[in-house]
């Protein structure tokens, strides 16, 4: 075999571990939302604010923000008004930032998009630190 046959045969290689990285890597996000995906999902948070920490349980969407309107208030002037939404599609959960001023991160990477969240991963939104701790399927009433 040729010395540029094998110079090929590892480029292809390469290339090939480098497609595999990205794929194991790559961010989870969220795709298209329909209502036929569309699963009523309670979530539990932990909040930790400088006046102490919260136990929080919610049904998604769930916005958090310093707003009264938000559906999850947080007493911190680094928040912005509706800051940071938790939805879910096919019974997963995902977090997204909703443009606030000082960006939102999950486990200390900034938040861009939607992205899966899992039990003890960690959001911050300003120097507040909430802690996803799981979530749980409702059952859906027949009418």
């Amino acid at each position: 075999m040729s010395a540029a046959a094998l110079r090929i045969g590892s480029l292809e290689i390469v290339l090939a571990l480098a497609i595999f990285a990205w794929v194991a890597v790559r961010p989870r996000t969220i795709a298209g939302r329909t209502a036929e995906n569309f699963t009523p999902v309670r979530i539990e948070l932990e909040i930790f604010e400088r006046d102490g920490r919260r136990h929080v349980e919610a049904i998604c969407p769930v916005v958090i923000g310093r707003s009264s309107d938000a559906d999850v208030t947080v007493i911190d002037s680094e928040v912005s008004r509706r800051h940071a939404r938790f939805e879910t599609q096919n019974a997963v959960v995902y977090v997204s930032d909703l443009g606030s001023h000082n960006g939102s991160f999950l486990n200390g990477h900034p938040l861009d998009g939607a992205i899966e969240v899992l039990p003890g991963d960690t959001i911050d939104v300003g120097v507040t630190r909430i802690v996803f701790l799981g979530q749980s399927t409702l059952q859906r009433r027949e009418v």
